[in-house]
Order: C-alpha cells, then structure tokens, then sequence
C-alpha cells in the first residue's frame, strides 16, 4: 500500500498538501468509505478517499464552512453567510465528467441565507433542521418566515440578543434530538466566555438544562455513540468519554493538536487536529504548554485501546479544521456549486434523471 502525498483535484485554487502514514491509508482502504472534512481557516469541503492506490482529496471552496451533517442522501453544510442543504444523486454521478468515475454527486437543493449567525454545529435531526446559533446563544431551526426560529438555550442565558454570551458550539444528537451541548463558559455577558477560556468549558444536557460537566478547556464536538457520550476537550488535546450521570470523566487519548471535529466508525474515532492561529483565544491553552508543535491533520483512535493506529498530516494550505463526517460506503463522491454549469445542467425527478445534454439521456 503506497503512502504518497493525496493528489487533489483540477479545481483547486490553492496549494494543498496532506501526508498519510501507513496507518491511516490502510484504515481508509478497508472502510470504503469517504470522509468529509470542513476547513474552517481554509474555506474549504474536502472529501478524502482511497481511489485504489493513493489517498485522493476532492476540494470545493465555501466561505468559512464549519459544521456539517450527513444523514446518507443529504449533505448540510454552515457557511459565513448560509445554510445549505446537498442532495446526492447517484444515477447523475456516474455521467459526472467521467463516466463511471464518481459514484455518488452531491446537487445543491436549498439555501437559507443568514447574516453571520456564527453558526457551529448543525444537524439532520428527526424534527427537522438544527443549527448551533453561537451568535444568539441558542439552538435553532431555519424558518421560512424569519431569519431563525430559536428553540432551546442555556438556562443561564437571559435574553436572546446577538452577544455570543456563553460560545455555545457543539451539539450531540440521540435519536434524532438534540441530546448535550458545549459552550466555552457559563457567563451572561456579552463575550464572558473569552475570560474563561482555559477551564471555563461545560457541557449541558439538553433535557434538563442541566450543567454535567465544568472545568474544560474549549470543548467542542459533542458526539454520542453506541450509547456513550464523547467530546473533544479541545484546549488540552483529548477525547473524554463523559458519564452525564455522574459527571464524571475519561480520558481516551491525548493528541498533539487542538482538537476540533469528531465522527466514529464501528470502534474508531476520527478527530481533527488544528495549528493555533492566532494567540489572542488559543494562547495558554494546556495543549500548547504541553506541545512544542501542533499539527493538523486527522487522527484515527481505536477506542478500545486509546492507541492512534492513523494519521493524515495536512502540511499545506490549511491549518484548521472544523467537522468530520464517514461518508459510509462512498469511495469517490463529488460536489458541485449551485452557479455552477454542472449543477444548472444536472436534472433529479422521482425515477427519470437527466443531464441537459442529449448524449447524457438517462432514464430509470
């Protein structure tokens, strides 16, 4: 199995480079599947797959992507200044520029706009669309009428006004439900949670609205899975496994990075790892202290073990990342943008497909 640098593709605009260890290029060999990426500080959706030989690396630019969800038809996506929601079409992909090439295609389907709500976390839950509003300090629905429709907050929080009181920013999902939330800190006023940054992070049960867990570092990527509640205490470098129950809590592993971005597959986690940018927010964080170097990358733990059996280091043109997503059983999908020929020429109706080529004709 060959460890090159990924190759990328013809449309990317800057300069990307991300070495894999042998490690990670055998995990992602045997998972047939895709794993979507969000650079946040990048602006960009990368898609990393195993095409056979070598990691490859589809890009696509979005301004300030951060969350995003994947349900196994419908890809969500948080930009600057939009919620988008992608649709994957499988029988168009494979006319997708090369025929047989791509096996599934992701068609843009709707846009919420917004103004920068500063949205983090989002998800495709059994009641609809959720958005972590870190901006108004709530979790919230897009709406047909409004800007937003605000459903749950911190108890703590005593207005909703545009002050980005406490960080809210990750969210867990059971059931289709928003399950437990992350913030930076449990402060009323406008920005608080900057003073509080190094131990000031929570997580809150969104049932009860009640605080199981202080005392983190920048938390982030709340993520329930098989039954256990996990999340990424970001300013230290570690993965927890949190009982809500007894507040107490487990470190997995500890990694060389800032920590942001979580997903699972079968008994592994994937985590992103982020460079610092900047030291005004990340400076003093424990994980800086405890590292000369801090990398960016994705990490692949073994949860039984707590071992990191894979690395992807992202060595150019990102430093980092945002959200995770397994794209289960997808080995080379592909995106198009709404203003795009491709996307204004690619036609889904239930059973007939069409490109507005005739030699592209296709029909179920």
């Amino acid at each position: 199995m060959k460890n090159a640098p990924v190759s990328t593709s013809p449309t990317d605009i800057v300069p990307f480079e991300a070495r894999p260890d042998p490690g990670f290029s055998y995990w992602l060999a045997q998972s047939r599947s895709t794993l979507a990426v969000s650079t946040y500080q990048a602006g960009m959706l990368a898609f990393f797959s195993w095409n056979g030989e070598v990691i490859s690396v589809f890009l696509r630019r979005f301004e300030k992507v951060m969350g995003l969800d994947w349900d196994g038809a419908r890809l969500l996506l948080a930009t600057r200044h939009a919620l988008l929601v992608y649709a994957n079409s499988k029988t168009l992909a494979h006319r997708f520029r090369e025929p047989g090439r791509y096996d599934a295609l992701y068609l843009p389907r709707i846009s919420y706009p917004y103004p920068d709500l500063h949205i983090h976390d989002v998800a495709l839950g059994s009641g609809g669309i959720w958005v972590v509003n870190t901006r108004f300090n709530c979790l919230a629905h897009p709406s047909d009428e409004h800007t937003f429709e605000p459903i749950w907050r911190p108890r703590f929080i005593t207005d909703l006004v545009p002050e980005d009181r406490c960080h809210l920013n990750g969210l867990a999902m059971r059931e289709g439900k928003p399950a437990f939330v992350t913030a930076l800190a449990e402060t009323n006023t406008a920005g608080g949670w900057r003073d509080h940054k190094v131990a000031g992070g929570i997580v809150i049960d969104c049932a009860s609205g009640e605080v199981v867990v202080r005392g983190l570092a920048m938390p982030h990527s709340p993520r329930v899975h098989e039954g256990s509640l996990y999340v990424l205490n970001s300013g230290a470098g570690e993965l927890l496994r949190i009982d809500p129950d007894r507040g107490s809590t487990e470190v997995i592993c500890r990694l060389d990075g800032y920590l942001r971005g979580l997903a699972f597959s079968g008994s592994h986690a994937l985590i992103g790892l982020c460079q610092a940018r900047e030291t005004q927010i990340f400076g003093g964080m424990p994980v800086e202290i405890a590292h000369d170097r801090l990398r960016c990358g994705l990490a692949v733990i073994d949860l039984r073990s707590g071992a990191r059996v894979g690395l992807l280091e992202i060595t150019s043109g990102c430093t980092e990342l945002f959200d995770i997503r397994v794209l289960t059983g997808q080995v080379r999908p592909a995106i198009v943008h709404a203003d795009t020929p491709d996307a204004l020429e690619a036609i889904s109706v239930p059973g007939c497909y069409f490109w507005l080529r005739p030699e592209n004709l296709i029909k179920d």
